[in-house]
């Protein structure tokens, strides 16, 4: 029996129950659990954004040890690890042609849930991952082994927040060098866009917000200037910073209606906004389609920062090894498993960079 908590009814605090965590089938994985962050996705879905099966157990963003692995597996126990809820198959067409968030493989994990109450009562695997509890059972390819001089707070980040706003920048919409980039929101992701900016050498990186604390924060984070998201003279803010042309790319990482109408007024001829945020069900957005064909720009996707575990997760860990990426700034505050509602509620306000439930001393 291992502590988790648990979604009982949509918008209600979480509940700290004793459940089962059953043993890793062929090719998964039980992970003790050390950190687990507070994401967005999480509230959304804790408060019915997406709908979903309840009782649940949510968490995605996590890190652990190995504690046991099922048939067929690569990692061994003992391994330190980042746990996400990206995984692949690896042999399903989106998985062949690299695009792991995507995967259209069944997973024998998920006909019937590792998760269940004493009573046997099954509990949905929240987004397959389920890390809100002190053990976690998941399919191996959610997990990457990662060394032991990353604190377990701040590697947990790199699963979800860190490799969705870097990811957005660098995989799904591949900066170049000079570019002039425009972050809009700097929450738990939208920081790491600008991180992702910076680090692909952006000529430009402009923070947008409403908060002026997030403002002035993001330039810690490679912003080299910013802009308050209610300015009426917003957009003639970033023509005058960017020479006139308008940003190269526009990364809207709130999933808010306005931000993804208002993206393409600040683009350049042939620039590019990608939607990173998500919106709840049902949320459309008018654009004018004219004037982006006339203006040759485009509208990209990017889930998870196109990520691909195996190749993205070493990456950002060496860039952290170098001093290039931050990920113990974005730490916000700790709490115990226990805590975890006042952590939701501190999330929730916005204010937060990333929450982290802990569950060692």
């Amino acid at each position: 029996m291992v502590k988790a908590a648990v979604c009982r009814e949509f918008g209600a605090p979480l509940s700290i129950e004793n459940i089962v965590v059953a043993a890793p089938g062929p090719g998964e994985v039980r992970v003790d659990m050390k950190a687990c962050a507070i994401c967005h996705s999480d509230i959304m879905l804790a408060d019915g954004a997406w709908g979903g099966i309840l009782p649940a157990v949510y968490g995605h963003e996590a890190a652990g040890v190995v504690e046991s692995v099922g048939e067929g597996v690569a990692a061994v126990v003992g391994d330190r690890v980042v746990i996400s809820l990206i995984r692949s198959c690896g042999s399903c067409r989106n998985c062949n042609r690299g695009i792991h968030t995507s995967c259209t493989g069944h997973f024998a994990i998920d006909d019937r849930s590792p998760l269940s109450t004493a009573g046997g009562e099954l509990l949905t695997h929240g987004l397959h991952t389920g890390t809100f509890a002190e053990k976690a059972v998941v399919h191996s390819s959610q997990v990457v082994v990662v060394p032991p001089d990353i604190d377990w707070a701040s590697a947990c980040l790199l699963g979800c927040g860190v490799i969705t706003g870097v990811g957005a920048v660098t995989s799904t919409a591949r900066v170049e060098a000079g570019s002039h980039v425009v972050v809009i929101g700097c929450g738990g992701v939208g920081i790491n866009s600008l991180q992702g900016a910076a680090i692909a050498g952006a000529r430009s990186v402009i923070a947008v917000d409403l908060e002026p604390a997030k403002r002035e924060g993001a330039r810690e984070f490679g912003a080299t200037d910013t802009v308050d998201g209610a300015a009426i003279d917003m957009v003639e803010q970033v023509m005058a910073i960017t020479g006139g042309w308008g940003a190269d790319y526009v990364f809207v990482t709130v999933g808010a209606k306005a931000a993804v109408e208002q993206a393409p007024s600040l683009l350049a001829p042939g620039g590019a906004a990608v939607i990173v945020g998500m919106t709840p069900n049902g949320v459309t957005a008018d654009i004018d389609t004219t004037a982006l064909a006339d203006a040759s720009q485009r509208m990209l996707g990017s889930k998870m920062g196109s990520g691909r575990l195996a190749t993205d997760i070493p990456q950002l860990v060496g860039l952290y090894q170098q001093g290039r990426l931050k990920l113990d700034e974005l730490v916000s505050h700790t709490y115990r498993l226990e805590q975890i509602n006042e952590a939701v509620e501190s999330s929730r306000t916005g204010t937060a960079r990333r929450n982290v439930v802990v569950f060692d001393d």
